[in-house]
């Protein structure tokens, strides 16, 4: 029995938005790292969750009339819901808002301010709302908050704070002593770097006069716990610390995967949190770029946020993982479009694998009767036909990059030994050789190495595309009981195919795509049948007196009395304004906060159902449906649009 372990987390979501495609990616790449791990003999254990205190929940909440328990449970489903769909297998999901997690989020924090780690304070800051953090100058781009393009707001008040300045010198020797603490290595620069500048202490508490939503300190009940004061603790509660068997098995081998935005909470708080508590620290932090959509990066405030549930709808669960696995080179940002996902499915599934996989098992079913023959080792060796190194290189580059989670490296070791067989295939010649009944004993030879092949390709791809790999391996008679997959052990030990096995006539594993057949049906509809009256023509002075501007919805409310209207607060940069928008059919609260929109800025003042509406917002209606316009790319509120 292994005594190996490994605990992989993915962060804990943040609810304050459904899921979108850069929370499939973070929980597919945990999902694939855990897998590999128990094919390399790994007792493992996969923890997700959601983190559901703060004040951006609370202004979800109110946005949509409920309270922040309600809205936090509506999202939290949403989160749990998508796991399933994109087939990641973890072993416990996790809330803020359980009971026992409360419980070791008081026991953390009395332990360090007992310590005397934790002080009280008079302050006066820099603080966004957005990121629900204090800023100070140096971290603000030409006065705004880098992350939301905003200034922050001064708030003076106090607070309790977390001496993290104590442990800076600590931090940097262990980062630089521990060369895979932060992988990939840029971002063990990026956190070195900013510990060049001196470290400020990290207010962990706000005053329950303006926050009520998050966990009561266990010293004072006048203040609440700051958000990531308590999120980072879900890492060690899920566990059961301080006294639980699965912290006791796993958390001395602990790997975080998060994306670059939240290095800085997972490699300078969290581990300093952890040494100021006396808790060991973890193992390793694996750290990934962003997802752009159509060359942006992903924002709701664009509305290029991919929602994972279609996109698997559309091209499949395997198709969607492999995509993500194969495109992304971990540590670095890249592109999702329509038409690259195709072309990989195409290139790569259809063609490289699926049509592979068809070739063999034909050929095997056209002159064996799908029966595995065996083969001849002298002829083997005379002729040169064995694959055994060239699939012992195959396992052993997978398993280098696996362990580095350098996902493209290792489906790219898979391909590569994918493409030896077809090269194999060819210079061998089976349908030449079948002609001849002397030959037989050289295509038994042949086929069975072609077969042993596809076991190991079949063995390789589980932990990206689980489902896939069952399929191959039911084709070829070798489904694993119990657990479901092959270790790499036993992939590597070459001739596994019992002579005699018979093999069943072959599937297509993925058909070929035709972009124009998945493209949703109104829209091919409504390009032939929508073609409105033009109105009447204005030169380009009466165009110019309409003054369009961008505009960032920061609230958003239902009228009551009122099934169609939603109130609006805009910021146009200079100032904010009121508008009332006949969206409320088609957009909930929740949905449009954040949206960039455009706005008739110059339009007179009206008064619907009593409110006042400074102006307009521009939409198109798609069979009955209004549809907001907007922007391809992230832009400043308040500029012309023209």
């Amino acid at each position: 029995m292994t005594t190996k372990k490994q605990f992989f987390t993915t962060p804990i979501y943040y609810v304050n938005a459904k899921p979108h495609l850069g929370h499939a990616y973070t929980s597919i790449a945990t999902d694939v790292a855990t897998r590999f791990k128990q094919m390399d003999n790994h007792e493992t254990f996969f923890l997700t969750g959601t983190d559901e205190h703060g004040d951006k929940i609370v202004q979800a909440a109110q946005a949509q009339g409920n309270t922040p328990k309600e809205y936090a449970d509506q999202i939290s489903t949403l989160f749990q819901n998508l796991l399933p769909k994109l087939n990641v297998k973890n072993n416990h999901f996790i809330r803020t808002t359980d009971p026992d997690h409360i419980n070791v989020v008081k026991k953390v924090l009395s332990k360090i301010y007992d310590s005397g780690d934790i002080y009280f304070s008079n302050y006066e800051g820099l603080y966004c709302f957005g990121c629900e953090r204090f800023y100070q100058e140096r971290e603000l781009t030409d006065g705004k908050c880098p992350d939301h393009g905003k200034a922050p707001t001064v708030i003076k008040e106090s607070n309790y704070f977390f001496k993290m300045s104590k442990y800076q010198e600590w931090l940097i020797n262990h980062i630089k002593t521990n060369p895979d603490f932060i992988r990939p290595a840029q971002y063990k620069k990026e956190l070195l770097s900013f510990l060049k500048e001196p470290l400020e202490d990290l207010c962990i508490s706000r005053p329950k006069s303006r926050l009520t939503w998050g966990i009561t300190l266990p010293f004072d009940e006048d203040y609440v716990t700051y958000v990531w004061f308590d999120a980072l603790v879900n890492y060690i509660s899920a566990l059961g610390y301080p006294d639980g068997e699965l912290f006791k098995k796993f958390w001395a081998d602990t790997r975080h995967f998060v994306a670059k935005d939240i290095i800085k909470p997972h490699g300078i708080y969290w581990p300093i949190m952890l040494k100021a508590a006396g808790i060991p620290i973890y193992k390793g932090l694996n750290v990934h770029g962003f997802w752009n959509v159509k060359g942006s990066k992903m924002s709701k405030s664009i509305g290029n946020v991919t929602d994972p549930v279609k996109v698997t709808d559309i091209y499949g669960i395997d198709s969607f993982r492999y995509f993500l696995m194969r495109e992304m080179v971990f540590g670095l940002d890249a592109n999702f479009t329509e038409e690259t996902i195709i072309s990989r499915i195409n290139a790569d599934l259809a063609n490289d694998l699926g049509n592979t996989f068809s070739r063999i098992l034909s050929m095997n079913l056209r002159y064996f009767d799908g029966e595995v023959k065996g083969y001849d080792s002298k002829i083997e060796k005379d002729k040169g036909l064995s694959l055994s190194s060239d699939a012992s290189l195959a396992i052993d580059e997978f398993k280098k990059a696996m362990e580095l989670c350098e996902f493209h490296k290792g489906i790219g070791a898979i391909w590569q030994f994918i493409s030896t067989m077809n090269k194999y295939i060819d210079k061998n010649k089976p349908w030449a050789l079948a002609k001849d009944e002397a030959n037989i004993r050289v295509l038994e030879t042949i086929l069975y190495n072609l077969v042993e092949g596809l076991r190991v390709v079949s063995c390789l791809i589980y932990p990206i595309m689980p489902q896939t790999s069952f399929k191959m391996q039911k084709a070829l008679s070798m489904e694993k009981e119990n657990k479901g997959f092959y270790t790499l052990d036993e992939i590597s030990a070459w001739g596994q195919v019992k002579k005699g096995t018979l093999i069943a006539k072959p599937d297509s594993l993925f058909p070929r795509i035709e972009k124009d057949k998945i493209k949703p049906k109104e829209t091919a509809g409504q390009t032939k049948m929508f073609k409105p009256a033009l109105k009447e023509e204005i030169t380009i002075d009466d165009f110019a007196k309409i003054d369009l501007r961008t505009g960032t919805v920061i609230s958003a409310e239902k009228i009551e009395k009122s099934n169609k209207l939603l109130k609006l607060k805009v910021d146009l940069g200079a100032q904010t304004r009121q508008i009332i928008a006949g969206i409320a059919k088609n957009y909930n609260p929740d949905q449009i906060i954040g949206k960039q929109v455009i706005v008739v800025a110059n339009l007179k003042e009206a008064t619907l159902m009593g409110e006042t509406s400074q102006g307009m917002i521009l939409a198109t209606d798609n069979k009955k449906k209004l549809v907001l316009s907007g922007f391809d790319k992230e832009i400043l509120p308040g500029n012309p649009v023209k």
